[in-house]
Order: C-alpha cells, then sequence, then structure tokens
C-alpha cells in the first residue's frame, strides 16, 4: 500500500488552504496506516476535527480507507459519520465493527442520527437502530415517521424547557442538577402547562440577569415555532429571513416536539444551493467525487443524451441555410460566435434567476420589472458586442454588410436570451418543476436555434 504523496512537501500560506488538511499530516497518517502503527495514527488523528477526518476519509483510496477504520477502530466517533458523504458513509458503516459503530452511534444528536439513517439502506437501518437504547430507537423510528425533508426530519428532540412562570435562579438550578442536556444549545424554551411552547429565553440573557427575575421578563421579542410537517427548505428560508439561532418544533396540536439549530438549517441551505449548482450544470446532485465511475457515467449520461438532441435541432436548422454557407464562407466561421455570445448571456440571466428563486427575491410582484431589466441589459451589452464584433467582421472579410449583419443578429439574440434565461425559470418554478434542473436546456437550445436562425437569415435576404 502506498501513500501516493511522493512531492516535497511544503507550508502553503495561501488564504485558500488555511482550513485544508495538511498535505504532511495527511502522509504522516497514511505511513502509520501502511506501517500498522495504531498509536503514531492515533496521535496524529486526535487533533483533527470530525470534519476534517471526513475530508481525510473521503479523499483517500478506499483500500487505504478500509485499513485505516480498522486500524483506527475504537477511536472512531460518531460525529464523522454525520460529516460523511452518503456514498462514503455507507461504506464504512460495512467495514465497522458492529460495537464499534453501536458507540460511535450512541454519541450522536438524535438529529444526526436521523440524518444518517434516512440515508441509508434497510439492513443499514436496523443496524444502527439496533445499537440504541430503546427510548433513542423509538424516538429515531418516530423522526422517520414523518415526510422526508420535513421539520421532523431535521429537529432534534433534545430540548431544554421551562415552565413559563420559572425565575432565572430556578431555571440555572434545574439546568445544574441535569446531567442529560444537549451538548449545543441555545435557548430555553418558555412552555404553558400544555407543553405548548409561548416564549424562549436565550442562555447569554439568562446568565446575565438575577436569579429573582421571572423568565418571561428576559424572553426575546421575537418568537417563532415551526410546525413538525413544514418542508425543511421553509425552514431554511426563516431561519436566513429572520435571522434566527434555533427555533422550537410543534405538532399539529401545537406542543413542543423538538428544536431546529441554526447548524441545521445552514446545512440546508448549503445542500439547496449546491443543487442548484450541479442542476444548472445537467448533473445529478447525488454525484460525487467518491463515486464509481459507471455510476458518475450513468448520472451524467440522460443529460447528454438531452445535449445531444438540442445539437441536433441546432445542425437542422443550419441545414435550412446550406446554400447560403456555400456561396459565403464567412457565415459559416462567423455564426458559433452569435449563438455562443446568445448562450452565455441566457446563462447569466438564468442563474440570477434560479437564484432569487431559491432566496424567494424573484415573486409575481417584480417579475415583469427584472424581465424589464434583463431585456434591457441583453439589448446594451448586445449593442456594445454588436460595435466590436461588426468592425471584427467588416475588417475580416471586407464586407459593410456582414458587419451590420452579424451585429444586428448579436443585439437581437443577447436580448433573447435575456427574456429566455429569466422567463424559464419563473414558468417551470410556477409549474412545480425544478428550474435549476430543466431550465438551461431550453436556455442553449433555445440561443443556439435563434442564433443560428437570426444570424442566417439575414445573411440569406442581406447578402445573397
Amino acid at each position: 500500500m502506498t501513500t501516493g504523496f511522493d512531492e516535497p512537501v511544503t507550508e502553503s500560506t495561501s488564504d485558500e488552504d488555511v482550513y485544508a488538511l495538511d498535505r504532511k499530516t495527511v502522509a504522516d497518517i497514511l505511513y502509520a496506516v501502511e506501517v500498522e502503527d495504531r498509536d503514531k495514527l492515533i496521535e496524529l488523528m486526535d487533533p483533527l476535527h470530525a470534519a476534517d477526518i471526513a475530508d481525510l476519509l473521503e479523499q483517500i483510496s478506499p483500500n487505504e480507507r478500509i485499513h485505516l477504520i480498522r486500524l483506527y477502530d475504537k477511536e472512531f466517533d460518531g460525529d464523522i459519520l454525520s460529516e460523511l458523504d452518503e456514498a462514503v458513509r455507507e461504506e464504512i458503516i460495512d467495514v465497522l465493527r458492529p460495537d464499534v459503530l453501536a458507540e460511535a452511534v450512541r454519541d450522536m444528536e438524535s438529529d444526526d442520527v436521523v440524518d444518517l439513517l434516512e440515508d441509508l439502506e434497510e439492513p443499514q437501518q436496523e443496524a444502527i437502530l439496533d445499537a440504541l437504547e430503546d427510548s433513542e430507537r423509538i424516538a429515531a423510528e418516530q423522526a422517520l415517521s414523518y415526510p422526508e425533508s420535513s421539520a421532523g426530519r431535521l429537529m432534534q428532540r433534545e430540548v431544554v424547557m421551562a415552565p413559563e412562570h420559572w425565575t432565572v435562579g430556578q431555571a440555572i438550578d434545574f439546568m445544574r442538577a441535569n446531567d442529560d442536556l444537549p451538548e449545543q444549545f441555545y435557548h430555553v424554551v418558555l412552555v404553558d402547562p400544555r407543553l405548548k411552547p409561548v416564549a424562549q429565553v436565550m442562555l447569554g440573557k439568562l446568565m446575565a440577569a438575577r436569579r429573582e427575575v421571572p423568565l418571561h421578563d428576559i424572553a426575546e421579542e421575537e418568537f417563532h415555532t415551526i410546525p413538525v410537517d413544514q418542508d425543511e427548505e421553509d425552514v431554511a428560508y426563516a431561519f436566513n429571513q429572520y435571522h434566527l439561532i434555533s427555533s422550537p418544533v410543534v405538532d399539529g396540536d401545537g406542543r413542543l416536539v423538538g428544536v431546529i439549530t441554526i447548524d441545521d438549517a445552514m446545512v440546508v441551505l448549503d445542500e439547496e444551493y449546491e443543487e442548484d449548482m450541479l442542476h444548472l450544470a445537467g448533473v445529478s446532485n447525488e454525484s460525487s467525487l467518491s463515486d464509481s465511475v459507471a455510476a458518475t457515467s450513468k448520472r451524467r449520461l440522460p443529460w447528454l443524451a438531452v445535449n445531444l438532441c438540442t445539437a441536433i435541432c441546432a445542425s437542422l436548422v443550419i441545414s435550412q441555410f446550406e446554400a447560403a454557407i456555400d456561396q459565403l464562407v464567412a457565415l459559416a466561421i462567423l455564426m458559433p460566435i452569435v449563438a455562443s455570445m446568445g448562450g452565455n448571456a441566457g446563462t447569466q440571466s438564468l442563474t440570477v434567476a434560479v437564484r432569487a428563486l431559491a432566496t424567494r427575491d424573484l415573486t409575481g410582484s417584480n417579475v415583469l420589472r427584472v424581465i424589464r431589466r434583463e431585456l434591457m441589459v441583453g439589448m446594451l451589452n448586445g449593442l456594445c458586442f454588436a460595435i466590436v464584433l461588426g468592425t471584427v467582421g467588416m475588417m475580416w472579410f471586407d464586407s459593410a454588410m456582414l458587419g451590420v449583419v452579424i451585429g444586428a443578429a448579436l443585439v437581437v439574440n443577447m436580448i433573447i436570451a435575456g427574456f429566455i434565461g429569466t422567463v424559464v425559470p419563473v414558468v417551470l418554478d410556477r409549474l412545480g418543476a425544478d428550474p435549476a434542473l430543466a431550465s438551461g436546456t431550453f436556455v442553449t437550445t433555445t440561443t443556439d436555434v435563434m442564433g443560428f436562425f437570426l444570424f442566417l437569415g439575414l445573411a440569406s435576404v442581406v447578402l445573397l
């Protein structure tokens, strides 16, 4: 087994590498695995954060990963599992010994356990559930009964709550006497006798107030509860929109069942952003660097097939002007420029529109204004590049009318690109389709076809 780190190791001071894994540390870890030096491995791994260990496991080869996990053994922490990519996580669960897996899972928060379970196949789910205490297993199974991608799946059941009539001193005494508090929490939730949340107190205010102060006197003015069946995208939006740190989750009767914290909400926002970026490129959001060649190829083939069909459509348009191209070779040289510029302009408008839809900044009340703006931007940019490209075309082929034709085609195609790039994602969103997933195909096809048609059509009328 080789480490694959033959290059000289140098210290990097680049800002981009501040939080990256140190190459020397990685090389030392892999060498410790190769020589089966468990003590050295533990010494090197101990200072690393769970997220960094997860990055390490994702970056090394499957064979190195298996050897590392078996040597690391009982030191394996449950937090590492929650940080891992889905495909790698399944592989590691199969490698971990049952007792090590059980201990790792018991250390995880309830929301992390649910997040782990919902991505696994049934046999692996059973292995995790069997490792839990009875009460924890019941809680996990109840969370899995909630709709996928809902607040019930996202929340953690460990909540610090207090009766609304308590004082600061009573709350502090309760927390000091309780050995079962969550590892990390930000608020004490105030509840009425029916366990319905009525307010929450931030820990900072709680610790700064005098013991005799009633909790409701220092409760936050802004208070939001989240229905247990609310979509996680809406939950993340609420956290981002109202700058929440944590928020109670309530069932259909308004009773407290859990809490969602900002770290979980930010994970959802990050996943949505990543999904949009991958979809805009026609790549499945399930893709990762650890996927096999076959799996990666299988996910990309459908979109490449769609792209082939759109390219054929553009070629059919070109074929209608075969005689014109035969008479004026310059058309064949210049026509890709018009289509390419339109495609880039359309992708710019599309990216802005998709992101604005995701953040709910693009709504029915401002969509017409945004469309008008994109039309004006397309026209202005088109005019700027039309002057440049028209001049180039005129000087290159010694034809003033050719410069006018390509300039006019470019302006119109840039306007169309701005319009299509904004309207298509809005329409798809209204129809319930994912605008990031489907918009790119429509936009690039339209700009390619219109670019070729406008340029070759104008040239046929004006120049021939």
